[in-house]
């Protein structure tokens, strides 16, 4: 007996899996066997109900019913056909995440994809959809992931000795700190960098840097009215209440107020507003040279000038936090390191580092001159597992490649490639991308609207693309991206934003689990 599927014609046939075509029929009606062929796979809502409904409405289930339905559900398959579709709920996925979620705390908004490995540039999910990473772990993984000279030391020093604690010296905080300071003098960074202090991440880093900050202004000024810190709107410097406190966005810092008195919020790269804020009594202003959470804002030389220059009369420390802008990101080792025809633009007191100095390994580190150091004494400060064996070794390694001149070189040919394809994207959807911002790898693009549905739809076209400010979209792939990587990934940009901009109803996720979104 010829099964229905096998009497259809070929162009219905091959809109759907082989299969299809072998399921028999021998007393269900037409209708029974419609409900089996579309439980295969059909993207539509309810494809059976409507297959009914339109035989009722004639009165009938003849083969002219059912071909016209199929033919139907199969354009609609075709049109809403995509490579890499988020997990639907009854998936494996839907069934992993649902089980563990009642043991988790509940910070993050995250799409259903649960990542299971990575090489390179690219991450599979668990149930083996590839993605083409444009979000570096939020500038984390710069070499790549699982790069395997950095799996290699990883594993070799893991296996020789982890941790120590801070009690005792051992062969890698001492090395790496040194190579910190050296690199960053030969880079044309920080022309008065001599000391390092070891940590675990970039908040810790920034607490490190206030509290020097701190200790400074009450040794300079022992009355204690030298505590004032002065930072900027659109900043994001962590999450500890420190770090918290600087970063100036209500939405995050209200639920946990009463936060760290003696923190002033001026307006990002304008002078004339902040110069009157740093007075006698502040000790410190922190800033990024390039913003990343608060929307990829690049401080203009002038900016960074007039803060170095006001910090020297009235004796504070300038604090950068090149956190996720440094360690070759910008083209340069650090962005204001002067390179290239990028502008030079002042040297800070102290600089904070992390994110990619691990590589996806948690290590962060502060680099501070001799004017800050000499007023840290055994007890100011101090971490348990900061510095211990294994994250200095793993730090030492990443920075030797990060260091590396010919990579800044790739970076800046990749930016120029990026912002081709951005030019051509502005060309080909007028008026949606209004403005480019940022350097090296470290990209925003500024949309017209909401970008969320834009990042869905580049993720389930096998994109990761994450959002930063106010309806900016951000790049911060692999430092060690390829040039048609790069076009790989512009192109499935590109069809996102079609589908996004030319077909409404289109719903997404921001994709950004950093992100501070403007007041």
């Amino acid at each position: 007996m010829a099964s229905w599927g096998s009497r259809l014609p070929m162009r219905i046939r091959a809109s759907f899996p082989s299969s299809l075509g072998q399921l028999r029929v021998s007393r269900p009606t037409p209708v029974q066997w419609l409900r089996r062929a579309s439980a295969i796979h059909v993207p539509t809502a309810n494809p059976v109900a409507g297959v009914e409904k339109e035989a009722k409405v004639h009165n009938c289930y003849g083969k002219t019913v059912i071909r016209t339905a199929l033919a139907n559900i199969a354009a609609k398959q075709k049109e809403a056909s995509i490579p890499c579709p988020d997990p639907s709920p009854d998936s494996q996925t839907a069934r992993f995440v649902e089980e563990y979620a009642p043991y988790l705390v509940a910070t993050y908004s995250r799409p259903l994809p649960v990542m299971e490995k990575g090489e390179g540039c690219y991450l599979w999910d668990m149930e083996n959809r590839r993605y083409l990473d444009f979000t570096g772990g939020i500038a984390v993984n710069s070499l790549g992931h699982c790069d395997p000279d950095f799996t290699s030391f990883l594993a070799q020093q893991a296996s020789q000795l982890v941790h120590c604690s801070n009690l005792y010296h051992n062969a890698w905080t001492g090395s790496f700190s040194k190579l910190l300071v050296t690199k960053t003098l030969s880079s044309g960074g920080m022309s008065s960098a001599s000391r390092v202090f070891t940590c675990n991440s970039g908040t810790e880093a920034n607490e490190a840097a206030l509290k020097f900050a701190r200790k400074v202004g009450h040794n300079r000024d022992p009355s204690g009215s030298k505590h004032e810190l002065v930072s900027f709107t659109g900043s994001f410097h962590g999450r500890t209440l420190g770090a918290l406190s600087a970063t100036a966005n209500p939405k995050y810092q209200a639920p946990f107020s009463p936060l760290i008195p003696g923190f002033k919020h001026a307006t990002f790269n304008d002078t004339a507003s902040t110069l009157p804020l740093i007075t006698e009594k502040t000790c410190g202003v922190i800033v990024e040279p390039i913003q990343g959470e608060g929307g990829i804002n690049v401080a203009t030389p002038s900016f960074l000038t007039a803060l170095r220059k006001k910090c020297d009369e009235v004796g504070a420390v300038l604090i950068y936090d090149e956190i996720q802008c440094g360690l070759g990101r910008s083209g340069s080792l650090w962005v204001h390191s002067h390179a290239n025809d990028q502008p030079e633009v002042p040297h800070p007191d102290v600089l904070t580092t992390a994110k990619a100095l691990g590589n996806g390994f948690p290590v962060g580190a502060v680099l501070v001159n001799d004017s800050v150091a000499s007023n840290i004494v055994i007890g100011d400060h101090g971490t348990t597992f900061g510095g211990n064996p294994l994250a200095s070794r793993i730090a030492h390694y990443c920075l030797s490649r990060l260091s590396d001149p010919e990579l800044h070189a790739h970076v800046r040919e990749r930016e120029a490639q990026f912002r081709g394809h951005f030019e051509k994207l502005s060309e080909r959807f007028p008026g949606v991308i209004t403005e480019i911002r940022g350097r090296g790898l470290l990209l925003g693009v500024q949309l017209d609207r909401d970008p969320g549905p834009i990042v869905t739809a580049a993720r389930e076209r096998g994109l990761l693309i994450i959002t930063a400010g106010r309806n900016t979209l951000r790049f911060a792939p692999p430092l060690v991206v390829s040039g048609a990587e790069v076009d790989e990934g512009m192109g499935i940009l590109g069809e996102a934003m079609r589908v996004v901009i030319e077909q409404a109803g289109v719903k997404g996720t921001r994709g950004g689990m950093e992100e501070v979104p403007r007041a």
